[in-house]
């Protein structure tokens, strides 16, 4: 059976957000719904795959799931499947809203649920500060994040206000503990840096959230959480020579649900009547976010028929039975 990296749920964030971004369009530009739904599908299947592989790693082998499930690092990728759920509730929403409302349920609850254990986790202490990457986001921030996107597209409005609260203040305190880390901790291992992609989603993920809970014109508010993007957007481009020391692998999704929140954004904010700077931005950052998808489906796609895309798993030498006493030699002889 092949042995899927949890983090491979993040492919669902990138395709779904991606397919988000151009239902956007679609609402304020008319582009073809076609190009959307079929995202929104690629997402959804490679969702179903993910997480079929990701049960059935649980039952037949268990002890690599649980070692992942106490990574240091690893482990704040458990809480994308709840994510990758709750995305799919949304690409449901348009067809069936009861299928939509049980996606929501079963997401936000392993969402919730994982976030706060891990979160418990993480307040026990005796952590080495140079594991700190911005993988912490994903359980708690973009889990609350999503979690109100999906509440509020499905019209539960109040849920998905607290559920924003419960991200943006999240996203607050952890950006300070690893704001230090990064200036005055070692510098990340290479293999780590693709992570800091992660960096982008917070302020424009949540900024999806906030559109979500709230209606009326383009106000301040949502336009800062963009603004604070875009810089975060200029921080990973003046990064991208150092980050690329790491070769191109399927660990860079972790900048395509950034990149697809922030074209999102500015699109949801344009259908609110946005005419300014935003306005001018929206047609580049969609065509960013575009491109970085498909770049990053094509390697990986490639990776996936070239038999490189899944981790081989090493196996685990078995001790040879120790001989019995009647069969060991004797002194004598």
């Amino acid at each position: 059976m092949p042995i899927v990296p949890v983090s491979f749920f993040g492919m669902v964030l990138g395709l779904v957000g991606l397919g988000g971004s151009w239902r956007a369009a679609h609402a304020v530009w008319g582009t073809p719904a076609l190009i959307a739904e079929a995202i929104m599908l690629a997402g959804s299947l490679v969702w179903a795959v993910v997480l079929t592989l990701y049960g059935l790693k649980w039952l037949l082998a268990r002890a690599v799931a649980q070692e992942e499930m106490n990574h240091p690092v690893q482990s704040g990728f458990v809480g994308l499947a709840g994510v990758a759920t709750l995305l799919v509730s949304i690409a449901a929403a348009p067809y069936s809203r009861d299928v939509a409302i049980l996606l929501l349920l079963a997401g936000a609850a392993f969402t919730i649920g994982f976030g706060v254990w891990r979160s418990g986790a993480l307040l026990h202490g005796e952590r080495d500060p140079a594991l700190a990457t911005p993988v912490l986001y994903l359980p708690t921030v973009a889990g609350c994040y999503v979690t109100g996107t999906a509440c509020g597209v499905l019209g539960y409005t109040d849920w998905g206000q607290l559920a924003f609260g419960a991200g943006l203040f999240s996203w607050l305190a952890m950006e300070s503990v690893l704001l230090y880390r990064f200036q005055h901790g070692a510098a990340l291992a290479p293999a780590l840096r693709p992570t800091l992609g992660i960096q982008l989603a917070p302020p424009v993920v949540g900024a999806v959230t906030y559109l979500a809970v709230t209606h009326g014109p383009p106000d301040v508010f949502a336009r800062a959480m963009i603004g604070y993007g875009l810089l975060q957007l200029l921080l990973l481009a003046r990064l991208l020579p150092w980050i690329l020391k790491q070769s191109l692998s399927p660990a860079y999704w972790a900048f395509t649900f950034g990149l697809t929140a922030l074209a999102t954004a500015t699109l949801q904010l344009i259908g609110r009547g946005e005419t300014g700077a935003l306005a001018l931005l929206a047609p580049f950052l969609l065509a960013i976010a575009t491109l970085v998808v498909a770049i990053t489906s094509a390697h990986s796609l490639w990776l996936l028929l070239t038999g490189r895309l899944i981790p081989v798993p090493v196996p685990v030498p078995v001790p040879a039975p120790a001989a019995s006493p009647a069969a060991a030699p004797s002194r004598a002889s």
